[in-house]
Parts: C-alpha cells; structure tokens; sequence
C-alpha cells in the first residue's frame, strides 16, 4: 500500500531513558505504603497467587512477565493494570455471553494486577502503552475491594511497546473504519468553543483534527466510514465539510456523501468519505430512521459504489447503541450475562439493518454489502453473532493473530469496531489490519498537547483504532 502520510516511530530505549532517569527520586502519595520496605522480608512471586490477600501488606518480588493490559487511569492516580501471561481481553469477545463469558472475566480477576508508579515515570504516558511488558517487579503490596495494588519504586525492567506504522492491505479496493470520538468544529468559523460534544477549545479541535487527519492519510483507503461525527448538515461550515477540506486542501481526490440532512437527529451521525479518483458513487445514498434508529442506534448510512470496470458495490456506515445504562429499561437493562445494557436494542438494529439491507435500499440490485462501523458489540454478543449466523463473513477475525481488538475498556481489549461482509462479498476478501495507533496509547492530560512524533503524529486522534480492508472490487 502506499502510504500518503509518513508516520516515524520513536525510540522506546531513548524514551525509557528519560523515564528512568525521571525515577532517581521517587515520592509516596498519601495513603499508600512505603514503596521501599527497609528490613522487610521479601516473598518471591513466580506465578498467580492462589490467595493474593494472603499477601496483603508484605513486600513481593514478581518474577513472572507481565504485560500492560491497561492506562485508562494513568493521568487520574498514575497507575497502570498488568496481568500474568498475556492481556487481559474483554470476556465476550472470545466466549459466548453468560457462564462462558463469566468464566473469563473470573480469570481476568486472577491474573490482574494494578500498579502504583512512581510519580515521575507516570509522567511518561507514551511508553505505558498497551502490550508493553515487565520482566522483574519489586514493591508493597495491598488488596482492597478493587483487588490488589503493587506500589513499587522503579520500572527498570519495563520494554515499551513500539507505536505500530500504518499497515500495508492488499486488495484492489480498500474500506477503512473510524470513530472520530466527537468530531465538533463550532460555528465552523473558528468560533462556537466549547463545543457540546468535542473540543472545549479551537486549539483542542485543532489538534484533533490534525491527528485525525495523520490517520486517514496514513490508512490510503478508498472509502471511509465515519462515526462520531456531529450531525450539523453538509454546508462549507459542517464538521464533515472541515475534514475533507483539511485532508485535501486542493479539493482533487477526498469527497463526502452528502445525505442531504441527518442522517437521524442524534447530535452525532455516521458519515462516508471517498477517493473521487478512485471510487464513482451509483445514485442516490439511502438512510433508515424507522424503528430503534434515530432515537437510540443511529442512522445508518448506505451507498453504492463502482471501482474501475469491477461490479456495484454498497457501503453501509453504522454506529449501534451504547452500552451506558442511563435511561435503559425493560429488555435493555442490563441482564447480567456480559453483554450490558441496551444489547436489545443492539439486537433488534442488526436484525432490522438486514432486513432493510435485503430490500436493496440503494436501487442497484448489488449483492457486494460491507457493514462497517462502530457496533459497540464484542465480536461474541447478540449483534455480531446475528450477521455470522445469517452467512457473513467478519473480516478482522484473524487480524492479529486471531486476537484483533480496537478498544480497551476497563483494562479489556476488544472488537467494538467490525467490517462485516455478505455472503457474496465475503468471498471477495483479500486482506484486513487493525492499525492500533489509538485504543493502546496512554490518556494524554491535555487533549491539545499531541504527544509523541511526526508533524502531526496520529497518536491518539480517538479512543478507538482504525480498521481497514482490501477487497477485489476494481475488476469484473
């Protein structure tokens, strides 16, 4: 693939350098024990304690590897969670909901293990990503009712893990998916700040729009969906508008399909993003807002394309419902087997999408579907398995070793984000990455300040990773 961005990775030796020489003078926060355990005895940890309140208050030595599972709260109390072994992945992503899942999340307990950092190496949020790991651990430690918590007093086995460049996919055609994570611009004008989704500044929006922009000009997809997006019309001062006008400020290759209002009243919508050099839209886009969209799941948004002298084709961008439990009642609170809340109306729009989908919305009698977006369903759960079992093919189940993932919540990676493909255009794959340059990255302070290198770095331009695929679609 050719790469329209450059995107340069930093020395994780240099960076740790600079995190180590950060930690020659460490302080206690209050209401922690002494990290330095003088004239105590040290129990040696080779593997997950059977019993970790058993070890409530003494000082251990962890000789096990660790690996970062997750940062979310590194700029709150400066702390990071590891586990035993590999990550901690999000049970329904890899088990059925309920006593599988359950099963997963009980292990997940086990093996996890906050750590208090030292002060000043917490300050150095780039090499806490994701996958990084720790080879030796020395510190106090303490178990609440939050589990247990290693305050330890340097890092000097930690290896960061490498900021990924942006994959090489093969294929003809290429589709890519990404959630903006509150793309507002104000007025448009400069103006509008803060806005009541995104930015709280123009130097905030600014940034992002930079970093988003590093994004899709490293991707080099043919056709992008957009999530996340505000919902403020298609006009020059549109948030859409903004984007493409800073992807490509000559206006010759980037356009947007221009649903003509909408689509759905949320205050944020799906979007599409094209090459005009590469890709010709058919007709006219189609919206549904009947039933559980518009007021819940939002709009979707589909429409056709044509590659070259390849066959019509439909792309359908798509943001389900999400799993916050506020306003939830009746089948969507939740009901315990892993899935959260809202998993009915997640249900029902998937089921509702191909209904509408089988009734050819677009006009071209195309059977070549790709469903992508942000589902915010884990690759195990109702919505997704819904597709699977009707004949779809799930284009980044083998991303990564078959442990793809573009999200970390709660220390969990997963799949919120899916390119799913009909039958027909299931068999047209040719290849998938997951380009992790977001869900991994460490919370920055200041969402202004993008942290990291490049002019602009992509580094966490949103809370979710971009996905992409190749498809033979150019030829016949």
């Amino acid at each position: 693939m050719t790469t329209t961005g450059t995107v340069r990775t930093a020395s994780s030796a240099l960076v740790l350098a600079l995190l180590l020489a950060g930690c020659a003078s460490v302080g206690q926060r209050p209401g922690e024990p002494s990290a330095s355990g003088a004239g105590a005895v040290t129990v040696d940890i080779a593997s997950v304690p059977d019993d970790w309140s058993a070890l409530d208050g003494r000082r251990v030595r962890i000789t096990a590897p660790l690996v970062i599972s997750g940062n979310h709260r590194l700029d709150r109390d400066a702390s990071v969670v590891v586990a035993f072994g590999e990550r901690l992945r999000t049970p329904t992503e890899v088990a059925l909901p309920g006593a599988a899942a359950d099963a997963v999340a009980a292990a997940n307990r086990a093996r996890g293990l906050s750590l208090a950092l030292p002060p000043k190496a917490a300050r150095h949020a780039q090499v806490w990503r994701g996958g990084g790991t720790l080879e030796v651990l020395e510190g106090v430690l303490t178990v609440g009712d939050d589990g247990p918590r290693l305050a330890i007093a340097d890092v000097d086995t930690l290896q960061p893990a490498a900021r990924p460049a942006a994959p090489t996919v093969a294929g003809e055609l290429r589709l890519a998916s990404l959630n903006l994570q509150n793309l507002f611009n104000g007025d448009g004008r400069g103006g509008g700040f803060p806005t009541a989704r995104g930015a709280r500044t123009p130097s905030e929006y600014a940034a992002q729009l930079a970093r988003l922009v590093a994004t899709l000009s490293s991707l080099d997809a043919d056709i992008v969906a957009l999530l996340e997006l505000e919902n403020d019309g298609y006009g020059a001062d549109s948030s859409i508008a903004g984007l493409v006008a800073a992807l490509d400020p000559d206006g010759l290759r980037w356009r947007f399909v221009d649903a003509g209002r909408g689509p759905g009243d949320n205050p944020i919508r799906v979007g599409l993003l094209y090459r005009a050099d590469r890709v010709v839209p058919l007709g006219r886009p189609a919206t549904l807002e009947d039933g559980v969209f518009g007021p819940l799941s939002r709009a979707p948004l589909a429409q056709a394309f044509r590659a070259g002298g390849g066959p019509a084709f439909v792309v359908v961008a798509n943001h389900f419902k999400s799993k916050g439990c506020r306003d939830a009642a009746g089948a969507d609170l939740d009901q315990g087997d892993g899935q959260a809340c809202f998993n009915a109306t997640r249900r029902a729009s998937g089921e509702a999408l191909r209904v509408w989908l089988a009734h050819d919305p677009t006009g071209t009698g195309s059977d070549l579907v790709a469903v992508l977006g942000d589902l915010n369903a884990y690759a195990m759960e109702d919505p997704v398995r819904g597709f699977i079992d009707a004949g779809w093919t799930d284009a980044l189940a083998d991303v990564d070793g078959g442990q793809p993932h573009t999200y970390v919540y709660d220390a969990q990676a997963g799949r919120l984000d899916h390119v799913l493909l009909s039958p027909a255009l299931g068999a047209r794959l040719e290849d998938a990455a997951i380009w992790h340059s977001n869900a991994d990255e460490a919370p920055a302070a200041d969402p202004a300040a993008a942290e990291g290198v490049g002019d602009p770095a992509p580094w966490g331009a949103s809370d979710h990773d971009p996905v992409i695929v190749g498809l033979r679609l150019r030829t016949p």
